[in-house]
């Protein structure tokens, strides 16, 4: 069988996805009845390749390892050979000889997709400049949690057409819910992954209008990393984009709010939202931990405990 990647949120299908989602809830539970009894990988490896800095991420995989029975590796490009210079198959086929899976955060998707062909074991995208699909796992985990299937119901993306936006494109067309995307004009998602989507993913500049009865609210920082130079003219075109209580109030009545975090309380929501018991993201970056438990789980193990 070939091996099996999770580099976007296409990599499986809409059942893998549902069933992965449902998998992630009930690990989850487990855990909080019973602890980490349920250990899997003993003396399975999982090697964590980071060229971009991380809290949640590094924290919640490398701790999904551990209560599973398994190890997980940090590696950096100022410890590794990566960083002087070693070509990325090289890198990859060295590792798939030692290690049963590898996480990589990185600057360009090209590059990971390099490191996936040359790679004999399963490669996970942890963040990458066009995706960022294991943050949409919580993401659509902690939304079925809270309010069932979100088939056909309504999430409002606000902010830059960024990473973390094309995952939210794949999400809807994945989870078949409706997307409106809200962008200052010029920072809109990239054209062929919105037009990919088709209908279920309607562009709208204005986010009083975006927002109306949705079901579900989402945004991410006006500068990601390394658009730090950028700052300061992102605020000024992003003024007006910013995600507050009064604007919550305009969507459904049970409306979520979702932030990848680390947020920027002042930019890109107001100081006090993140008070608001409409958001839920400390639940959300909770849940990265048992949505990649349940991915590293279908990766290395190809099924689930009954």
């Amino acid at each position: 069988m070939a091996t099996r990647h999770f580099l976007t949120l296409l990599d499986f299908s809409p059942d893998e996805l549902h069933d992965l989602i449902q998998r992630a809830i009930a690990i989850k539970n487990r855990m909080q009845t019973q602890g980490p009894s349920y250990t899997p990988l003993a003396n399975r490896t999982l090697a964590m390749i980071f060229e971009k800095s991380s809290t949640r991420t590094r924290v919640s995989f490398e701790t999904a390892m551990a209560q599973f029975g398994g190890h997980a590796l940090f590696l950096s490009p100022r410890d590794t050979q990566l960083g002087r210079g070693e070509p990325i198959e090289d890198t990859a086929r060295v590792l798939s000889e030692m290690v049963d899976a590898v996480m990589i955060r990185t600057f360009s998707h090209t590059g990971l997709e390099t490191y996936a062909a040359a790679s004999g074991v399963p490669v996970i995208n942890a963040l990458t400049d066009d995706y960022h699909p294991c943050q949409l796992l919580a993401d659509v985990m902690t939304w079925t949690e809270l309010r069932g299937s979100i088939k056909r119901r309504t999430a409002v993306w606000i902010g830059d057409g960024n990473n973390m936006c094309h995952s939210w494109i794949n999400a809807a067309r994945q989870f078949d819910f409706q997307l409106r995307i809200c962008c200052p004009k010029g920072y809109e998602p990239r054209r062929d992954i919105l037009e990919a989507a088709g209908d279920r993913v309607v562009l709208i500049h204005d986010p009083s209008q975006a927002v109306i009865d949705a079901d579900l609210v989402t945004t991410d920082v006006w500068a990601s990393m390394g658009q730090e130079e950028e700052k300061a003219r992102r605020e000024t075109d992003f003024a007006g984009f910013q995600v507050t209580e009064s604007m919550l109030d305009t969507a459904r009545r049970d409306v979520l709010f979702l932030h990848c975090l680390p947020a920027h309380r002042g930019e890109e929501i107001s100081e006090t939202l993140l008070d608001d018991p409409r958001a839920v993201v400390w639940q959300e970056a909770g849940n990265r931990l048992h949505a990649q438990k349940a991915l590293i789980e279908f990766l290395l193990l190809g099924h689930v405990e009954a």
